[in-house]
């Protein structure tokens, strides 16, 4: 698909007329220099995606005829990520390839050793949007508010497994521990760039839903770890064993 694509909040059907957000309508006519009739293909999460036309432009504004549909809303993955944040910059890209590989929920979690103290959720839900636009997902994920990692867990829904990014040395690979996982919706946690206090450690595995794996001979940084966990569990036993649908 060759069309800019556009996250929108609004319903999507054939013949609305959507108004631009005023950033929306800058990006458009000022970055891209689109003029009207120019093609954008929009998505909201819920109703697929859908080709509609620039009409006009008017001062830090801009309006947007729905033509027809391109593709059917999919099921969204149900994926979760639980990290701890991470310093700006490396945060940023965590969240960008974290929507990438198609993670549904992200969950900041504080531990221990977390230094980061303050998460701007709207940056973050800006990174996701704008990755979600460039990679053709029909859906942004969901990002959730700061919480302290035990609240996260004393509140844990039992179906979901949870693979703790263990980087003691002591746990078993990632690709054993998937391999005889059972099927049901999973969530990988990455501790802090200290990593996860010995208490912690102890504590994890205490719980039957958490399953410690090991990724690899190195000792990784947490976004860099954060993202191998989830690109060998999307290849291994998620939707990268499906073709790229068109």
């Amino acid at each position: 698909m060759s069309e800019t694509r556009l996250y929108v909040t609004a319903d999507l059907a054939a013949g609305l007329a959507l108004e631009l957000a005023p950033p929306q309508a800058h990006y458009l006519r000022s970055v891209l220099r689109l003029a009207p009739g120019a093609a954008v293909a929009l998505f909201n999460g819920r109703d697929g995606e859908w080709l509609a036309r620039i009409d006009r432009f008017g001062k830090n504004a801009g309006t947007l005829i729905v033509g027809e549909q391109r593709r059917p809303q999919d099921a969204p993955g149900d994926l979760w990520l639980l990290f701890a944040p991470v310093k700006r910059a490396r945060i940023d890209f965590l969240v960008e390839k974290a929507t990438e590989l198609g993670v549904s929920a992200l969950y900041p979690v504080a531990t221990e050793r977390t230094i980061v103290e303050r998460v701007n959720l709207d940056r973050l839900a800006a990174n996701a949007i704008e990755a979600a636009e460039q990679t053709e997902r029909l859906s942004v994920p969901e990002i959730r508010p700061p919480q302290p990692l035990h609240r996260v867990l004393d509140g844990w829904s039992a179906p979901r497994r949870l693979l703790l990014c263990d980087e003691s040395g002591t746990a078993p690979p990632i690709a054993e521990v998937l391999a005889r996982a059972p099927a049901g919706p999973l969530a990988v946690l990455v501790g802090p760039e200290g990593g996860f206090t010995q208490t912690e450690l102890d504590a994890f595995r205490k719980l039957s839903f958490v399953s410690p794996v090991g990724l690899g001979p190195r000792v990784l940084r947490a976004d860099t770890a954060a993202l191998a966990a989830l690109a060998v569990l999307q290849a291994l036993v998620g939707d990268w064993r499906a073709g790229r649908r068109r």
